[in-house]
């Protein structure tokens, strides 16, 4: 297969690439050399650079779906948890995925992963939360989102 990078990768695509199961949404890319530290593997704070803008792309998508109000509420991260697996080589193509897995009613939680074949290298975990624009408070998120966690990533509501 081709490796596309930067452009959001069709099931089949994901499938072609090794990815086990696909995802809502993946992107591919590949290691550079500024990614690497002098160990010659992948940073770790570059992985964080990898997810931030995989996330932000699929925040983006819901406003594009108008899932999500424009401009809409301000998203930011509560809490994050990253898990390193396996080391990042430079010239490695790689997929960012990125999923919702939980909502309640101000907040979801999202799973995203980097993948080189069939080989899970890194995970990370995040609550993101819905405000008001100005800050004064949590917005809620809207049932039309809600709906769309359940029926098409399959999210669980919670509380």
């Amino acid at each position: 297969m081709t490796v596309i990078y930067h452009t959001p990768l069709s099931p089949d695509q994901q499938r072609a690439a090794g990815m086990p199961t696909p995802q809502p949404l993946a992107m591919a890319d590949q290691v550079r050399f500024s990614d690497l530290d002098t160990n010659d593997h992948v940073n770790n704070t570059v992985y964080f650079e990898w997810f931030e803008r995989l996330r932000i792309r699929y925040t983006q998508s819901l406003v594009e779906r108008g899932l999500i109000d424009s401009p809409g509420p301000r998203v930011v991260i509560r809490s994050g948890s990253i898990r390193y697996l396996q080391e990042m080589l430079e010239r490695e193509n790689y997929i960012v995925t990125c999923r919702c897995t939980s909502f309640r009613n101000t907040s979801y939680a999202l799973a995203q992963e980097v993948w080189v074949g069939r080989e899970l290298r890194a995970t990370f975990e995040c609550i993101l939360v819905l405000l008001e624009r100005d800050g004064s408070g949590r917005y809620p998120l809207p049932d039309r989102l809600k709906q769309y966690f359940e029926q098409t990533e399959n999210a669980r509501p919670e509380g």
